[in-house]
């Protein structure tokens, strides 16, 4: 069949448009070659670590919502600006304020003695002067979800379920859905607390593990709290008496109205797509018994660090590198919530972003969430980060961690950057969450997987994917 002009021209545009769109995204070998002198020079530099230092010594912990969170906010915008980024600017992100004033727990009987724990994110107080009331106890959530609502009613439920340590930290999985759903189901069925085993893999340290709750409206909040694992133990051994088991909880705390925080921004401006955005971050805030160190000074370090590096370069990147410090991640992502929903619109100029809130140990995985034609692009990453302890994993997602996982959802392409989290919980959440869990050898690899990464994504000739729900289903949630 002969075409006609009109219709010749279309053919040849649309396969034009086809061939266009199927070109591979590639990283030009004088950014490769740039990038692997950002890694080495990272691998011997100290800039993460006197960040992560700076912030735990002239800060300390950082309740989302406390004096210490607007402190925190002050530190993060001067830090940036004294690193040289161009571009230093707050967003707002508004979220309940809850607040802990003191704790204290113990059984009654049949053996008195003293409790170790700690209040929940958004639990409720006690009545003034405690509570006390027999203690009931299951050993998963499941057993819970099964249990005859009169069981519980009146009672406080206690689940008794042991986290273990692994590489990539996904028995915390259990353990979150304990500590989140557990208080949620206990007070639906009537029970007047909560209690659980920390979710935390310390077994010999007297030290409990907070976190947040599921709820959502205080008026539908119960007392919950986490007892740490050496007094958890005492607990279980007490009710294998067989006796009735009583507790007193006297928790201080609440929902104290509404608090207007930020997120905080810094940025090195792009020189040729000022508009295009590789995205790394950490949340600034974190639970007041330690100091947030891992969780996740070191976050916010090492994006930090990483952006300096690339700063520092006799050239500005081609894309934009933005630094996000984000608020109030611990008791529901607010900030990377806040953040996705003010930019979303803009998701298609989000080069490839990732967000690191798991520790300071060595990154030893990475795993993408990219475009069919990025995949070789990511492969180049790949080699650049192989020679120091990063394996590419090509049939994982990547979800972009916590806060930008946000993004994520809404069509970022995104990485997964893992680190060694065999002994990440057994400090995370607790008082023993501080500055001497960091090796600085170790978050310098962590600063040079970062800076290697940003600046090939900045440099990369084409794009990894991102569009409004480009990602869909990918997994990365699971």
């Amino acid at each position: 069949m002969r075409l006609s002009p009109s219709l010749l021209t279309a053919s040849l545009m649309l396969a034009i448009g086809t061939a266009s769109a199927a070109t591979p995204t590639t990283i030009p070998a004088a950014a490769v070659k740039t990038a692997e002198q950002l890694r080495d020079k990272a691998m011997n530099d100290d800039t993460g670590y006197r960040i992560v230092s700076s912030l735990t010594t002239e800060v300390g912990p950082r309740l989302a919502g406390s004096p210490a969170d607007a402190r925190g906010r002050e530190w993060a915008i001067a830090k940036l600006k004294a690193l040289g980024f161009d571009k230093v600017y707050t967003e707002e992100v508004s979220y309940p304020l809850w607040q802990r004033r003191g704790e204290h727990a113990e059984i009654v009987a049949p053996f008195a003695q003293p409790l170790d724990l700690t209040a929940l994110g958004y639990s409720a107080g006690t009545p003034k002067g405690g509570l006390t009331a027999q203690v009931v106890r299951f050993d998963s959530l499941d057993a819970l979800k099964k249990a005859d609502p009169a069981s519980v009613k009146g009672r406080i439920v206690y689940v008794d379920a042991r986290m273990q340590r692994t590489k990539d930290g996904h028995d915390y999985g259990m353990g979150s859905a304990i500590r989140t759903g557990g208080p949620v189901i206990a007070a639906k069925m009537g029970a007047a607390a909560f209690l659980l085993r920390s979710a935390g893999t310390d077994a010999n340290s007297r030290t409990p593990h907070t976190g947040v709750t599921g709820f959502k409206d205080p008026k539908d909040a119960i007392p919950a709290a986490a007892l740490s694992n050496p007094d958890a133990d005492q607990l279980t051994r007490v009710l294998a008496y067989g006796k009735p088991v009583t507790v007193k909880l006297d928790l201080d705390c609440g929902f104290a109205g509404t608090y207007q925080g930020a997120n905080v921004i810094g940025e090195i401006t792009g020189k040729k797509y000022p508009d295009q955005v590789v995205a790394v971050g950490g949340h600034l805030d974190s639970w007041d018994p330690g100091t947030g160190a891992i969780d996740d000074g070191a976050g916010v370090a090492i994006a930090m660090a990483a952006g300096k590096l690339i700063h520092d370069l006799p050239q500005r990147p081609d894309r934009t590198i933005r630094v996000i410090a984000f608020a109030n991640e611990e008791m529901g992502l607010w900030g990377g919530r806040a953040y996705a929903e003010k930019h979303a619109s803009e998701v298609a100029r989000f080069q490839l972003g990732t967000e690191s809130d798991f520790g300071a140990r060595k990154i030893w995985r990475m795993s993408a969430s990219v475009k069919p034609e990025a995949r070789g692009a990511i492969g180049q990453i790949a080699k650049v980060v192989e020679p120091i302890g990063v394996a590419y994993d090509a049939t994982m997602p990547g979800g972009g961690g916590s806060d930008l996982s946000q993004m994520h959802a809404k069509g970022m392409a995104a990485l997964s950057l893992t680190q060694d989290g065999t002994d990440y919980f057994d400090y995370h959440h607790s008082a023993n969450d501080t500055l001497d869990k960091i090796d600085p050898r170790e978050l310098a690899q962590n600063v040079a997987v970062y800076a290697a990464f940003s600046y090939m994504a900045a440099q990369a000739d084409g794009d990894f994917g991102s569009a409004p729900g480009a990602f869909a289903g990918d997994g990365a949630e699971d």
